[in-house]
């Protein structure tokens, strides 16, 4: 029997992934079971409990991949930047948001069925992926934001982070949800994640208008 190898099963835990990522464009996550995800890889719903126990890890899997995404960009950022105004960072975080729908998404809706129904071993994985966007925002601060204390760092992290978790139903509404609005007469004006996001920024670090 030939031997499988570590890139290969890699390579089927990312198919796998990337089925969820694709189902859940148009699907809800109560929708989407193993049996759907099955239906969109080369092997059978079976054959992904060899990598996943449940679809609640594999969605934990795909929020840890988006979350790195995230890191990534915001590494390129502190990186490539020499210097940048608060309200030049405050664009720039606003603009990886905006980048970051699926991720947004993922916190807003299924977060805490995502961590609970998921081994040990995956949550610690997908923590240090989280925890590495911490620590990517707070370079951003380190290197942009010379003049603001520690204190004034870590109060921003306490401030930005639950934002990123409420921010999407804000920015995403659907003609359903639209209509019901409007007929509940709720005064509500619709901006877009980058809007939102470089509003509360702004804010937060300080810019004056």
């Amino acid at each position: 029997m030939p031997k499988v190898t570590e890139e290969f099963l890699l390579a089927r835990r990312e198919e796998i992934i990337d089925a969820c990522a694709k189902l859940y464009e148009t699907m809800s996550f109560k929708e989407i079971t193993l049996k759907e995800i099955g239906k969109v890889t080369s092997f059978n719903r079976t054959s992904i409990y060899n990598y996943f126990d449940t679809k609640e890890e594999i969605f934990l899997a795909l929020m840890q991949r988006e979350y790195e995404l995230w890191v990534k960009e915001l590494n390129e950022i502190q990186k490539s930047k020499a210097s940048l105004s608060r309200e030049e960072l405050a664009d720039a975080l606003a603009r990886s948001l905006e980048n970051r729908g699926r991720l947004l998404k993922l916190l807003s809706m299924n977060h805490f069925d995502m961590e609970e129904n998921s081994r040990h071993e995956n949550l610690v994985e997908f923590k240090k992926a989280y925890g590495s966007s911490i620590k990517a925002v707070k370079n951003c601060l380190d290197k942009f934001c010379p003049d603001m204390s520690e204190k004034d760092k870590q109060e921003f992290l306490y401030a930005y982070f639950p934002f990123i978790y409420g921010i999407y139903p804000y920015a995403i509404v659907s003609d359903k949800q639209k209509k019901a609005m409007d007929e509940a007469g709720v005064d509500f004006v619709y901006h877009s994640v980058y809007e939102i996001g470089f509003s509360f920024l702004k804010r937060i670090l300080g810019v004056k208008e």
